[in-house]
Order: structure tokens, then C-alpha cells, then sequence
């Protein structure tokens, strides 16, 4: 379905006077004039190069957290089933087969999910599922009803050189209970924008490199011999050119790779801030009414995840901090610091470019702008009692990012 409705998101999204950055607990910003949005910017918190921005609304009004099942919440309790394509037999409900003729075996890009519980499933691009013949993530936000037919879930691959079996179903990668993953910026951002399964390799190539450097620096005499990947390429069979990045870890899979010891201290390390008091956090952000955040490595600002109501922020907030504290471990030029007149000029961008519109009727509108530099994704839900936006991500485009082209299996 292809519909096209007006951004809500427009100029003076977030207009805010300038503050002097600070630590400490989280102070609302005067508004400078009328915003005409509904949000504000709070002051940041910093950690390390990361910085993020906490956003809430001016009206204070929260809709319901728990209208909505997260697919970690759905993987965990066994309500929300994936699979590989060619398995989608074992998924079909007993009221017909006729779905399962629409896969004609597993495929790279391909999963199918079932959603058996009571309450819709809310899907967010750059979250992680392990298992199957590959890793993947989601390629895109959307929304799966309650007791719907099994869906056909757009997926990329994260996971070179494996297409063997290691489980019949997919689940979320979590070194401890309700911790799954999510993706980097860098390689969220090609799933969404580029949608390229190339380009996300090439980013996960490039992560899994940065990952293993960050998390095992080099004396100056050995960093010019490649022992930690160089430059090393992906390509679409599956191979790596000698010297892969991936090596130094011992895996291709991203999530394997975030989530060794290694990284994981060192991810901890770049959060530690914003994380280490996780319940203090999520209830300072509830006490605030902050709904998302916009967030700044090395002093750029890269990216905003806004959500509909505190709930759904707070259960997302660990798997978000922790990658965008994967992304500071990419090597790049320093920007200075931060400050709220930047995360305002970044939510504040045009919003008049190329706009491109997908869903499903009565369930679910995704709305893509691009324009000034950057993507601004609009999930609304269109579920009976909804009619609101679910979640927003302003992406700022960063690198090689591609127009959509067929992809190929990977055996």
C-alpha cells in the first residue's frame, strides 16, 4: 500500500534557547517561543564522546506503555514466533496452508513471523534476531497485529559466511535477561535508508573492525601491519579479502561480536554514565515525562529516536544506549561539544524532500522524508484507539547510502 500524508515534524520542532551543557539530574529547557510541536528539549547527560539529549512533551500527556508487545518481550514468553522461509508450514494456523506457497524455501532477506498474542507487536528497525541459517535484523518499523496470519519479515543479514542451522527459531541475542541488542547507527542506517544488503555488510565489516581495535588497542608497531583487519571487504558469496576486520574477533556475526567479552566491557565503559543506574535513569526520565532522545558522538549530532509515551521509551532505553555506545567505538574526527541549539537544528531540519509512504490498511502507515541531509521515518498506528504516532527516528545521513537494488541469496 503506498499513501502520503503531511509531517507533523516541521520547523520549529524543538525550539528551545541555548543552555550551557551540564551534569547532574535532568532540568526541562525553557521553550524559546512558541514551539508549535508539543516537545522540549531536556538538558544532556554525557558519557565519554556520547551524548544524549532527552526529549519530552510540553502537554505531559502519556498514552498507554502496554498497548504494545515488544518483540524481545514477544521472543521471551514464546507469544511472537520467527523462522526461516522454508518452515513457514509449521507457523500456518490450522484455518489453511495456502501462506506457506508463498515461500519456496529459505531466504537471506526473508523471515516469517507470527504474532499469537493479544496485543499488537511493535517492530523497530536495527533489532537483532539470532539464529536460523544467519543473524538478521529487522529492516524496517512496523506493526503486527494480534493473532495475524504469518507475515513475510524484511530482514538483512548481519552474519557473514554461515548458512547452517542453528536453530529451528530465532530469538533475541542477550548476554543477560531483558539486555537484547540492537544495531549501531552506521549499520541501522543502511538497513533504513540504503536498503541495501551490501551496505549493511559492509557496515557490519566495518563495526566488528572498530570493535576489535577499541576493544584491544595496538602497540603503534603492530597497527601498521594489518594484525587487526585494515581495510579488509565483504562481498555478495559470503568470502572475506585477507585481513578481514571480523577476524580479530573470531566471528562475522555482529552480535557475536558486540557481545564478547572484550566489547561488551568496553561498550559498558563508553555508557557508564547514562547505564550504570539504569532504575535511577528510567525514573528520572519517567518523573520528566521524556518520551525519546537525540543523540551526539564526538560532538555530531547523528540520530533521534522518539517514541509515543515514557513506556515504551523506558523499555527500549538499555538496548538503545548500548548501541549508540557501540557507535562511539567508530573511529572519527572530534566536532566539539554538543549543545541543545544542535539537537534543536537537527530535529528542526526541513522536512520538504522526496517522501515515500508504506504499510498496511488499518494497521500500520511508515512515512520516509529525506531532505537536508537526513531521513526522518514517521511509524503511525492506524489500530482502532490509536491514530498516533508510535515511534520516529531522524536519521543524519552519514557515508555511501544507496538507492534499494535486488539482493541475492547467500549459501
Amino acid at each position: 500500500m503506498k499513501n502520503v500524508r503531511a509531517v507533523r515534524l516541521g520547523a520549529g520542532f524543538l525550539a528551545v534557547m541555548a543552555v550551557v551543557l551540564a551534569t547532574g539530574r535532568w532540568q526541562p529547557v525553557a521553550a524559546g517561543g512558541a514551539s508549535g510541536s508539543g516537545y522540549r528539549v531536556l538538558k544532556p547527560i554525557e558519557s565519554g564522546d556520547l551524548t544524549l539529549f532527552p526529549v519530552v512533551r510540553d502537554d505531559g500527556k502519556s498514552l498507554p506503555a502496554d498497548q504494545f508487545l515488544t518483540l524481545d518481550e514477544g521472543l521471551k514468553s514464546g507469544e511472537v514466533e520467527v523462522t526461516e522461509a522454508g518452515k513457514v508450514r509449521g507457523l500456518v494456523r490450522s484455518r489453511g496452508d495456502g501462506i506457506s506457497q508463498m515461500y519456496q524455501g529459505d531466504q537471506v532477506n526473508t523471515l516469517v513471523l507470527v504474532n499469537n498474542s493479544k496485543r499488537p507487536l511493535l517492530l523497530l528497525a536495527g533489532e537483532i534476531v539470532t539464529g536460523g541459517k544467519q543473524d538478521r535484523i529487522i529492516a524496517k518499523d512496523r506493526i503486527v497485529p494480534a493473532g495475524a496470519d504469518p507475515i513475510d519479515l524484511s530482514v538483512f543479514c548481519i552474519e557473514h559466511g554461515r548458512w547452517t542451522e542453528s536453530s529451528d527459531k530465532f530469538g533475541t541475542s542477550a548476554k543477560a535477561a531483558n539486555e537484547s541488542i540492537m544495531v549501531q547507527p552506521t549499520v541501522r542506517q543502511q538497513a533504513m535508508v540504503a536498503k541495501d544488503q551490501q551496505q549493511v555488510w559492509d557496515s557490519v565489516s566495518g563495526a566488528i573492525g572498530a570493535m576489535a581495535k577499541a576493544a584491544a588497542p595496538l602497540p603503534a608497531s603492530s597497527a601498521d601491519h594489518g594484525a587487526y583487519g585494515g581495510t579488509g571487504s565483504t562481498n555478495l558469496n559470503g568470502a572475506y579479502s585477507a585481513g578481514a576486520p571480523a577476524r580479530s574477533l573470531g566471528t562475522t556475526s555482529y552480535a557475536k561480536a558486540v557481545q564478547s567479552q572484550a566489547v561488551a566491557a568496553k561498550v559498558d565503559e563508553e555508557a557508564a554514565s547514562v547505564v550504570k543506574s539504569r532504575e535511577e535513569a528510567l525514573e528520572t526520565l519517567r518523573q520528566e515525562h521524556a518520551v525519546g532522545v537525540v543523540v551526539a558522538v564526538r560532538g555530531e549530532v547523528i540520530w533521534a529516536d522518539i517514541f509515543s509515551d515514557p513506556g515504551l521509551l523506558a523499555r527500549y532505553w538499555t538496548k538503545l544506549v548500548r548501541s549508540y555506545a557501540a557507535e562511539e567505538l567508530e573511529s572519527g574526527p572530534a566536532h566539539g561539544s554538543a549543545s541543545v541549539v544542535d539537537a534543536q537544528r537537527f530535529l528542526d531540519t526541513p522536512t520538504h524532500g522526496a517522501e515515500d509512504s508504506q504499510g498496511e490498511v488499518g494497521v500500520y502507515r511508515c512515512l520516509e522524508v529525506k531532505s537536508g541531509g537526513t531521513d526522518l521515518f514517521t511509524l503511525e498506528s492506524l489500530l482502532p484507539g490509536t491514530g498516533y504516532d508510535v515511534h520516529i527516528s531522524r536519521v543524519k545521513l552519514r557515508g555511501q547510502t544507496a538507492n534499494s537494488q535486488m539482493m541475492r541469496p547467500v549459501y
